[in-house]
């Protein structure tokens, strides 16, 4: 069988993996890397970091497929792994944090150079303030909107109760709207 033609689920590859099918975990690697590699660079600011991490993710997926229970999706699973590695190299290097500037939005075609500057220097600003909350804040806030994750498997990611994880995000909402408020931004986008 050819498993690059074939479209398995990442459950079903995470079983080959946990048989020692290299070729499953060349496609999960694939299919996951830059999910794994952004969460990890927004958590730590280091691009070197977050590099060296994802790759300890995928050699950690690689020892323990054959744990993985299923109860969660194979991307949440993942993100649990890399936070824990992230934050287990945070502690172990005292390293520069990078200024990561690369998360303004994609302009729209079809805007304004004026319509273009403002959301530019929203995203910005919004990209600030999200660097600027407490870590507990600015981790949901990096789930639920750069990852799509829902509230409970944020809650699995986090090893936390789904009411911390929606009290987190209320009071993660409440500062970034008062923090663009006081910036002078208005809450629709531009």
């Amino acid at each position: 069988m050819n498993i690059a033609s074939d479209p398995m689920s990442d459950r079903d590859l995470v079983s080959r993996v946990a048989n020692g099918d290299r070729a499953a975990l060349r496609l999960l690697f694939t299919r996951h890397h830059a999910r794994v590699y952004r969460f990890v660079a927004r958590q730590t600011g280091s691009e070197a970091m977050a590099d060296d991490v994802a790759n300890e993710v995928f050699l950690e997926l690689w020892r323990k497929a054959p744990q993985f229970e299923g109860r969660s999706e194979v991307s949440t699973w993942l993100l649990g792994i890399a936070r824990f590695k992230a934050l287990s190299s945070l502690r172990k290097r005292k390293e520069d944090w990078l200024d990561d500037d690369d998360a303004a939005a994609v302009p729209d075609g079809s805007d304004t150079p004026e319509v273009v500057t403002m959301k530019l220097d929203k995203g910005a600003a919004l990209r600030r303030f999200v660097d600027a909350l407490a870590e507990e804040h600015r981790t949901v806030i990096d789930l639920a909107y750069y990852h799509g994750k829902s509230v409970t498997e944020i809650g699995e990611v986090l090893d936390i109760p789904v009411a911390t994880v929606k009290t987190r995000m209320f009071y993660a909402r409440k500062k970034l709207g008062e923090a663009l408020k006081a910036a002078g931004y208005d809450r629709g986008w531009p």
